[in-house]
């Protein structure tokens, strides 16, 4: 599409990862799962985090999340790195209340946005971390504990020089791997053509994971269309959307 991802923040997800480190690519003293953006909060954000902040926001903590104790239940977990300011994440919850889904977003009117809509739709199933989330993916998700990721829309650095930078690289995916139930599903969708591709040839990389699809995937019932998608369909530009499964 032609919007600037990181505009499109202001909706969807727009993370991503500094350079990995050769030692341990998800511990290095700059690394980050986002992008600095400076954003207001508004009243009605405010009030929400005032209001619901409480219940549904988790404080970051270098400890394994109790998913049960957090969610009151036991229910398919699904982590979603970067949901910007949440529509997309609280209708997917909505529409699978049967299952409980971890938000990580580090701006702040974002995770407002969020707690707004969660408070208007009576929302139970979701929580939020606002912290980088590969710190939060490393300390705080339990090996083999996910039965699906969602990572929509994350910053493409368009530019080659800065295709290192794009969070979708192979040390990175084999960590969400690692965090995956078998038969657990990632699930990513960019408006990027040429990030679809590195997307695409890195996935099918990963031995452990299994495409769904002949390719790209057609996009699945629940993740809905984006106002930015719908704008960039109008005007014949994709979307690609990629889900792989761990064998």
């Amino acid at each position: 599409m032609t919007h600037d991802p990181r505009d499109e923040a202001a909706d969807e997800g727009a993370q991503d990862a500094s350079p990995a480190d050769d030692t341990n690519p998800l511990r290095h003293r700059r690394i980050r799962s986002f992008v600095t953006r400076a954003g207001r909060v508004s009243t009605g954000q405010r009030r929400a985090l005032d209001e619901f902040g409480p219940r549904f926001v988790i404080p970051y903590a270098a400890d394994t999340l109790d998913w049960d104790a957090v969610f009151g239940r036991r229910a398919p977990r699904v982590l979603e790195i970067g949901f910007g300011m949440g529509a997309t994440t609280a209708e997917i919850a909505a529409t699978r209340a049967g299952d409980d889904f971890l938000g990580v977003e580090v701006h702040e009117p974002g995770v407002g946005a969020l707690l707004k809509l969660i408070g208007e739709e009576g929302l139970t199933n979701i929580r939020i971390v606002q912290h980088d989330a590969v710190e939060v993916l490393e300390h705080m998700i339990a090996p083999e504990s996910l039965d699906g990721v969602h990572i929509y829309f994350p910053d493409p650095w368009h530019k080659a020089r800065h295709h290192k930078r794009r969070l979708i690289q192979p040390k990175f995916v084999a960590h969400l791997v690692s965090r995956l139930k078998p038969g657990g599903y990632i699930h990513l969708a960019t408006d990027w053509q040429n990030y679809a591709e590195q997307m695409l040839e890195v996935l099918a990389a990963e031995t452990a994971l299994e495409n769904t699809a002949d390719g790209y995937a057609p996009r699945p019932d629940y993740r809905p269309v984006t106002k930015f998608e719908r704008r960039g369909i109008k005007l014949g530009h994709g979307v690609w959307d990629l889900v792989f499964k761990r064998r």
